[in-house]
């Protein structure tokens, strides 16, 4: 009984552990860095307990902590947080791809999969896929050593009249604004004409497919990535 209790610790540990990990991956995409209390309102978790968290992995060789300064990943924390996502994202995509679900559906099924410490599990996965670069989403499948290639994308936002672009990928991955993308037939790969843009609060009217005059808020553009074409 003890064993097992003990093993159920460990499991835990490392889900939150990955979890921390993962989140720290993501914000510190852009600049390298993270702020403490921009961890703690990502995660819904208190600053003590965050603190806490960072220490442990600091010790681990994670992440390079100091007291009031912000959080960076090491090295080896980069490669250990990359894997997750390449774990969570071909989840994904074979959830899409291989299952039949829903874009929107997939999230909450991949949180519960990337945890599985088994790489003969994820290899096969991406073999069955045909090594896939991104995931169903847009965003980009980080290889065997958690190494990411990112891609520049403009915002549909930043578009301008006239302008034919093809959607690339999504910013929110919510299911509310997903299920909102499915009522109107917008799916990644589709190419759309820029029709007007309106000065005043940059609502868009684009055509694509039998969409001659679709109407899409700025709040909805500017989670939409696209390339033009």
């Amino acid at each position: 009984m003890a064993c097992g209790l003990n093993l159920y610790i460990c499991h835990m540990n490392s889900l939150t552990e990955e979890n921390y990990l993962k989140a720290l991956f993501n914000l510190s995409a852009k600049s390298g860095e993270v702020n403490v209390n921009d961890l703690s309102k990502q995660l819904g978790i208190k600053m003590p307990t965050v603190t806490s968290m960072m220490k442990k992995l600091a010790e681990k060789k994670l992440v390079y902590y100091e007291s009031y300064k912000p959080l960076r990943l090491t090295e080896k924390g980069k490669k250990e947080a990359g894997v997750v996502i390449r774990k969570h994202r071909l989840t994904e995509m074979f959830l899409v791809d291989k299952m039949g679900f829903g874009w929107e559906d997939v999230h909450e099924i991949a949180e519960q999969i990337e945890h599985i410490q088994s790489p003969v599990f994820f290899e096969k996965m991406d073999e069955l896929l045909g090594y896939p670069k991104l995931d169903p989403h847009g965003s980009p499948i980080p290889d065997k050593n958690g190494k990411m290639l990112w891609k520049e994308y403009s915002k549909l936002s930043e578009c301008k009249t006239g302008d034919t672009i093809k959607l690339a990928a999504v910013i929110n991955t919510s299911v509310e604004f997903l299920k909102f993308l499915n009522s109107r037939e917008l799916r990644l790969g589709l190419k759309m004409k820029i029709k007007t843009v309106e000065p005043f609060d940059n609502t868009m009217i684009v055509s694509y497919g039998k969409h001659l005059s679709e109407t899409l808020s700025h709040a909805v553009c500017d989670r939409l990535l696209v390339e033009k074409v």
